[in-house]
């Protein structure tokens, strides 16, 4: 009777576990200070231009629909409106703005150009656009910024991603 099960010799062996192992090993992670300039970077770019961009446009659309609204808000006569306002732009900057970067960049915004990171799932694959929305909501929560100190952030564990140097 033949042996069906045949073991395989050790070159055989050593190929199958270089595709197992070798793509953890294949990237090196973006240093602590490339992620703070990352960081840097794309919240200057919002905070002074895409917020102004935004606040500018729901500015002129509340004076089309109620400019009492406005002036009211502006004299501070109703301001918590107007704050609040503000504030769920500020939220819908950031998640868009992370979010549409990353999966339509392949992983890049503004600050990883820059710093020469990327952003890719722990697999070693593109972002999924579910990969890049969880990130961006995972970066809401509060004191989430203070996960830097350490090599994978809350963003990056909660959703199997990482931040990887480019070059």
């Amino acid at each position: 009777m033949e042996n069906l099960t045949q073991q395989p010799n050790e070159a055989e062996q050593k190929d199958l576990l270089e595709d197992v192992v070798d793509p953890l090993y294949q990237y090196e992670y973006a240093t602590q200070w490339q992620r703070f300039f990352n960081w840097l970077i794309d919240n200057l770019l919002m905070r002074f231009g895409l917020s102004y961009l935004t606040g500018m446009l729901i500015g002129v659309i509340i004076a089309a629909i109620s400019e009492d609204f406005l002036y009211e808000a502006y004299s501070g006569q109703n301001s918590g409106g107007l704050y609040f306002i503000l504030f769920l732009i500020g939220y819908l900057n950031y998640v868009l703005y992370y979010t549409l970067c990353e999966k339509l960049f392949k992983g890049y915004t503004l600050g990883k150009i820059i710093t020469g990171t990327r952003a890719i799932r722990q697999d070693g694959g593109e972002l999924t656009f579910k990969n890049a929305l969880l990130r961006s909501l995972s970066r809401l929560v509060p004191f989430e910024v203070f996960s830097g100190f350490n090599t994978l952030t809350w963003h990056d564990s909660w959703t199997d991603t990482m931040v990887i140097k480019a070059r």
